[in-house]
């Protein structure tokens, strides 16, 4: 299992919009897409198409015009990181089963580590779930791994 370029790219991208409302450096205005772009070597293009999907979900709002661009729709505090990949992804599922009625198995049956992978999948979602785009800004990942160890 693992996640996909899309999940990556908007995570990043949405945390380097975080870090410059946070820091300061934008002051009131939006950040644009090409700035971003450069700054995290993702193409314009492929941003453009995960901004549209964010803006969608309601996790940024555009700008237009002079100083123009995205901001965050809510405070980094109040955005998760498992928003930020469904919203331009599927959910994030260890299973090679397309849906829940229908088993992995040729004959419609469910293989014998189904509910493992299942349950691997719901738990990363929780946890996805329960870091916040500040948490990634401020590093408090890694200070957590940090005391853990």
């Amino acid at each position: 299992m693992r996640l996909s370029t899309k999940g990556r790219y908007a995570v990043m991208a949405m945390t380097d919009l975080a870090r410059r409302q946070d820091d300061g450096t934008e002051g009131e205005r939006a950040v644009s897409l090409a700035d971003i772009a450069a700054r995290q070597e993702i193409s314009l293009s492929y941003l453009e198409q995960l901004f549209a999907r964010l803006r969608r979900r309601g996790l940024v709002l555009s700008l237009r015009g002079p100083g123009g661009g995205y901001r965050l729709a809510r405070s980094a505090a109040e955005t998760n990181i498992a928003e930020i990949v469904m919203a331009v992804d599927e959910p994030i599922r260890a299973t090679r089963c397309a849906t829940h009625g229908k088993g992995c198995m040729a004959k419609g049956e469910r293989c014998l580590t189904h509910d493992l992978w299942e349950e691997m999948g719901q738990q990363i979602q929780g946890y996805l779930a329960s870091v916040s785009l500040q948490d990634v800004v401020t590093g408090r990942l890694t200070q957590a791994r940090t005391v853990a160890a």
